[in-house]
């Protein structure tokens, strides 16, 4: 079983069983999302004890708590008793959770703290026995703020499973001149009916942005070309710089790794998107601010770096420069639920927070054209997929043409070369390739 699991995704192809067999999100669910590095949390959302989220490894519901000892714990949201969820809400605060089913109630830690009645158990239940604590995630651990679980007690420290990525959330968080970011407000959830990694595999996927959102693009330019000069906000320059002809999609790098992570460099080049100049006051007092932070070299060295789409595999997406975040949650083998938040920079301009939003909105929300395009995309894959007579999705642009890089990854000889997709595949045999727990 687990050498025909692998064999399902030889280099350069997929075959449509990933997307499509139930049994294969199981493995996946058990082999990769519980054994990776999962992104749970950002420590802004749990600064205090009694503070919590809940978030989820892979299709799996957990409670991330910041506990009296100052500790974070995370710890299975179903009670021991029958099987219900603990606790509904997505963030909060508490002293404790209750059941809302029978009343049993755990701390911060997960530990069981009081069973309503106790009597009615004939004194054959003790409260203190481990086995009726809310079931504890192997490891936690925490990279300068975010909040990563792996529910296997051996294997790589979250540092190692980060490798180069950990210089995407260095950057994300150095971007604050006063060296600290928050997760700040609410953000969005968009459901779509279609496998989780299709949103994955898209993420850096150059080769369809001008093709796919040929319909947002010709609006934008349309609105554009009646707006006097200088005028255009962030969606229109979003929705322009997607259109980028493929000639020059090839020009952007495209980088992947051997852990299923990768990255793109910047597209967007023109108005207050691409915060490259001081013409723009809000870009000229943020600036400022870098600098008597960091000093000027240093300053220009964090804001110079023009990335996009950090994909940490197997579920955050990150955007340093645009202060975004994508969360996956895998629902079930058709069915994902994306997340997507931004963070303020401590010390910034309270304006670069609103344009963290406008980014939001514009790129990952409900009411962007973008997301809506690429929606349609998943679902309609995920039909075409489940009705195919094709067993086989090809993945082999740019294969045998990846070269090194001193980065310890790969870079594509041209931008549309489908390497980030390879890599996500090249972490998913080896994940795969073990045995289950």
């Amino acid at each position: 079983m687990t050498d025909t699991l692998s064999d399902l995704a030889p280099e350069g192809r997929v075959h449509r069983r990933v997307y499509t067999d139930a049994d294969v999100f199981a493995a996946e669910m058990e082999r990769i999302f519980r054994r990776a590095w999962v992104y749970v949390a950002h420590e802004s959302q749990v600064s205090a004890p009694g503070d919590f989220v809940t978030a989820h490894i892979g299709d799996r519901s957990v409670i991330v708590s910041r506990h009296k000892d100052g500790e974070i714990y995370a710890f299975a949201n179903r009670c021991t008793h029958r099987g219900m969820k603990v606790c509904a809400a997505r963030q909060g605060s508490k002293k404790r959770f209750v059941c809302p089913y029978h009343g049993w109630a755990f701390a911060t830690d997960g530990s069981l703290i009081g069973v309503p009645h106790g009597k009615g158990y004939n004194g054959k239940l003790d409260p203190k026995d481990p086995a009726l604590a809310l079931a504890q995630v192997a490891r936690i651990q925490s990279y300068r703020g975010f909040v990563f679980a792996s529910d296997t007690p051996d294997g790589p420290s979250l540092t190692e499973y980060l490798g180069p990525m950990t210089r995407a959330i260095d950057n994300t968080v150095d971007r604050a001149p006063g060296g600290e970011i928050d997760i700040a407000g609410g953000g969005f959830r968009q459901r779509y009916m279609g496998n989780w990694k299709l949103h994955m595999e898209n993420a850096n996927d150059l080769m369809h942005a001008s093709i796919v959102h040929a319909s947002s693009v010709d609006s934008a330019q349309a609105v554009a070309d009646e707006l006097e000069d200088g005028a255009e906000d962030h969606a229109l320059q979003m929705f322009k710089g997607n259109g980028l002809p493929l000639s020059a999609m090839d020009q952007v790098e495209i980088h992947g790794f051997a852990g299923g992570h990768s990255y793109m460099g910047g597209f967007y080049k023109e108005g207050p998107i691409t915060q490259a100049t001081n013409e723009d006051p809000v870009v000229a007092a943020y600036r400022t601010a870098m600098i008597e932070s960091y000093g000027k070299n240093r300053a220009e060295d964090i804001m110079g770096w023009d990335t996009f789409n950090h994909l940490i595999y197997p579920n955050l997406i990150l955007n340093p420069k645009h202060q975004q975040m994508r969360v996956l949650q895998p629902v079930s083998v058709d069915c994902t639920i994306v997340h997507s938040a931004c963070f303020r920079l401590k010390d910034a301009p309270e304006k670069m927070y609103q344009r963290s939003i406008q980014f939001l909105s514009a790129l990952n929300s409900p009411a962007s054209q973008i997301t809506t395009d690429d929606i349609a995309m998943f679902n309609n894959m995920q039909t075409a997929m489940d009705e195919s007579d094709t067993e086989w999705v090809n993945m082999s642009r740019g294969l045998g043409h990846d070269q090194a890089h001193d980065d310890g990854g790969e870079i594509g000889e041209v931008g549309t070369s489908e390497l980030p997709l390879r890599a996500q595949y090249t972490a998913w045999r080896e994940f795969m390739r073990q045995q289950p727990r």
